[in-house]
């Protein structure tokens, strides 16, 4: 394994950091101050857009997604530079059109999507003229095994019928979202990793209501689209918005998570490294009982054990990124589970010293701490709880012994 950059990640490296020095940073405090002129808390902010049409014009834009829809970036290419956006992720990813939901939407179009789909939906996603939701969580059921689903898809002539409830559904309070992909049951008696389907939902369509936006430790999180309780009753598709075939939802949500699953993990490891910094910044810059922070042993004990914790992270992450593009998705789930277990966890217990280490600051919205906190902490949740991963990583490894 040799994880030095090559040429054409060196030269993006260069460029993207450019671009969060001159343009990310400073639009920061720009971003807070719009969305709390906001009236409605879901909206994008002017900022925003401003700092996707420059990121598009330097070619740093759809850096996710392989292949001929993407920008041709490898999993092991575009990992350092996740790394990069994280260090601002309610910002840098949005910025590049890079950020989850829409990501994942963009790969299950791209991998599995008719050319009339990818014509109608997945294109508008590329040039950053739409968002989208993913609409699989659901509030009445453990949604961390799929197979409890209860949402409805059934087939009636030439249409789809929907009927059920979805909660945090990302994406879906933002107003620029023009379409949902649903999972639900197609087949409640076939064997449990079969019943499973996915259609598109255009937003306008007639039976489909956002309920509410629904809050992540108290934030919005409508930078990125925000989180929805949605209710289908009686929703009416074509069957053409069906995602590939009857029965294959469980197989296109294992195809979608497991690169989510990844980028969230290069993400995180930038937000560490920003949690560094700001940590090493205030232990020097503040003194008590006679002493700067940084001199205090228990500072000192936090500051060694997270460059040691970021270091080993990465280097999994960068192994996981190189066996995905070298023996695909599935020959890499026991690495990508490992990461989404190990990468989230380190990562709030960053995030917890340099809160620490700030005292009242690290919980104000005077720094970005709180709210990293709060989106790695969502993290041990999203695409699949710790225990959940722990679980069937543990089965893989005892299946050699048994």
């Amino acid at each position: 394994m040799d994880f030095a950059f090559d040429a054409r990640t060196e030269q993006l490296r260069e460029q993207l950091l450019a671009f969060m020095e001159s343009h990310i940073y400073p639009a920061e405090p720009v971003f807070t101050e719009q969305l709390a002129q906001r009236d409605d808390p879901w909206t994008s902010v002017p900022v925003v857009e401003e700092l996707k049409a420059e990121a598009r014009k330097r070619g740093l834009w759809n850096f996710f997604l392989p292949g001929e829809h993407g920008s041709g970036l490898t999993n092991l290419q575009y990992a350092p530079l996740a790394e990069i956006t994280g260090r601002s992720p309610h910002l840098a990813p949005v910025a590049l059109n890079c950020a989850a939901p829409d990501t994942g939407n963009m790969e299950v179009l791209a991998m599995f999507g008719t050319e009339q789909q990818r014509k109608e939906w997945l294109r508008p996603l590329l040039d950053g003229e739409i968002r989208s939701a993913f609409a699989m969580t659901e509030p009445d059921v453990a949604s961390s095994d799929a197979r409890n689903i209860a949402t409805r898809i059934e087939r009636d002539g030439d249409s789809y019928v929907i009927n059920g409830r979805k909660w945090y559904i990302s994406g879906a309070m933002n107003p620029d979202c023009r379409i949902f992909i649903v999972m639900g049951k197609t087949d409640p008696d076939a064997e449990p990793h079969r019943q499973q389907s996915m259609v598109l939902v255009p937003r306008d369509t007639p039976g489909m209501t956002v309920r509410r936006g629904m809050h992540v430790f108290g934030y919005t999180d409508g930078d990125h689209g925000g989180h929805a309780e949605v209710v289908f009753d009686d929703v009416r598709v074509p069957a053409e918005n069906l995602i590939g075939e009857e029965g294959g939802g469980f197989g296109i949500a294992q195809a979608r998570l497991g690169p989510g699953r990844i980028h969230h993990c290069m993400r995180l490891i930038g937000m560490a490294e920003r949690a560094i910094e700001l940590m090493c910044r205030r232990a020097t810059s503040r003194v008590a009982f006679g002493k700067p922070l940084a001199d205090q042993g228990v500072v000192q004990d936090w500051i060694a054990e997270a460059r040691v914790r970021v270091e080993q992270l990465r280097l999994l992450v960068l192994k996981t990124a190189w066996l995905m593009d070298t023996v695909g998705n599935r020959g890499a789930h026991t690495e990508i589970q490992a990461i989404k277990i190990a990468t989230p966890a380190a990562v709030e217990w960053i995030l917890d010293k340099a809160i620490q280490t700030h005292g009242a600051g690290g919980v104000s919205q005077d720094f970005p701490l709180a709210e990293l906190w709060a989106a790695a902490r969502m993290l041990r949740l999203a695409d699949g709880p710790d225990e959940v991963h722990k679980q069937s990583l543990a089965r893989r490894e005892l299946k050699r012994y048994r």
